[in-house]
């Protein structure tokens, strides 16, 4: 009796989940596990002196954890998703706003909780999280034709954004900021309060700059350096475009790259430039177009969604995907200074994979097909 009740519910899940979506992500997942091994195993072997699959074994554990959180995510019942969106939102905001007091300093930014076990980003959480809650906001009916609803997202997005600057994070700053614009113009918002947000924003950084030139500081330089390479230290960013060019179109060979033996962190924050490097542009521009490829099914979705709250938060999760993906390249290609942001699925990272999952588990809940969920 219970197996035939199991079966029945997976083969309505099967039936209602977007399976082109939902494929894509398992293609992720599997394409940053296999190169996670590639990327770290000449840097836990050598210059670490760790065992060759030490970064892999960890990368192996936290893609099963964000397989299983993708999966449980877009299991549950939409409407019930809904309701813990607010809580789930409190929740990984007061994990960031911890990181002030009890955080882990690495290389001059605190933005880390330490478990002992596991070392939390908490903003690699929030974000989804931030972008429904800011939607869930939005379309609250109480507040349906006032303006409150866009001043309480507001305040919500600038009491993040401290909490970012002050670690300092200026890279996950922007990504916020660029996808809590497009989701609030796409809820029909005038673009008169966009436009003033964004006076206020550049007023504000400006503000830091000149106040308090000791903290911030390194936005300075980098903006110099970017915009007069002779002026700065361009290394990482040289380097990995140097990478890039020295790729070609079909690579160096698997393990033949030297940019992850040369540049800190590589593995992390210049993952699309060791790929272009060791697999050629070919795969990176696959991988690229398969993350658009996700963005396309789920705007496609959303153009035969009534439900508002779905559709303005599925515009904000892709807008959220794709701003990180493309900032990630821009870093990678020179285009934009560097801001050390991760690729999504692919870049080594347990809260980055953590914060993926989360993501693709909400996207794959609200493209259900609702025809015959509830019967």
């Amino acid at each position: 009796m219970h197996q035939n009740i199991y079966k029945i519910k997976f083969a309505n899940y099967w039936r209602n989940i977007d399976k082109k979506i939902f494929f894509c992500f398992l293609i992720l997942f599997s394409l940053g596990l296999f190169f996670s091994f590639s990327s770290t195993s000449s840097l836990a072997g050598e210059r670490l002196n760790k065992d060759y699959y030490f970064f892999f074994s960890k990368h192996l554990i936290f893609t099963s954890l964000a397989l299983i959180i993708m999966i449980l995510i877009s299991i549950i019942d939409t409407r019930i998703l809904k309701r813990f969106i607010i809580p789930l939102f409190i929740i990984s905001f007061l994990f960031l706003a911890l990181v002030p007091l009890i955080g882990v300093e690495v290389k001059g930014a605190k933005r880390w909780l330490d478990f002992h076990f596991f070392r939390l980003q908490p903003i690699e959480i929030l974000k989804p999280f931030f972008i429904l809650a800011t939607v869930k906001i939005l379309t609250l009916e109480n507040f349906k034709n006032s303006k409150i609803n866009h001043l309480l997202s507001f305040l919500i997005l600038v009491l993040v954004i401290v909490l970012l600057i002050d670690q300092p994070d200026l890279g996950q700053s922007i990504l916020l900021i660029g996808s809590w614009i497009v989701t609030i113009f796409i809820s029909g918002v005038s673009l008169l309060y966009i436009l003033g947000f964004l006076f206020i924003f550049v007023l504000t950084i400006s503000s830091f700059l000149f106040l308090m030139p000791e903290k911030f500081g390194y936005i300075t330089k980098r903006l110099i350096t970017y915009i007069d390479p002779s002026k700065g230290d361009e290394f990482q960013s040289s380097s990995a475009l140097d990478a890039i060019k020295l790729g070609g179109l079909t690579g160096q060979g698997m393990g033949e790259g030297i940019l992850k033996d040369s540049v800190p962190e590589a593995h992390t924050d210049y993952i699309i430039a060791i790929i272009a490097e060791e697999y050629g542009s070919i795969v990176s521009i696959l991988i690229i177009l398969l993350f658009l490829y996700i963005s396309f099914r789920i705007i496609k979705n959303c153009i035969n969604q009534e439900d508002q709250l779905i559709k303005i938060s599925l515009c904000g999760l892709a807008t959220l995907l794709v701003f990180q993906t493309f900032i990630h390249l821009g870093v990678n290609t020179s285009l934009i200074p560097t801001t050390g942001m991760t690729l999504p699925f692919l870049s080594y990272g347990g809260s980055s994979l953590i914060g993926s999952s989360i993501l693709a588990g909400v996207i794959l809940n609200y493209t259900k097909n609702t025809t015959y969920l509830y019967e």
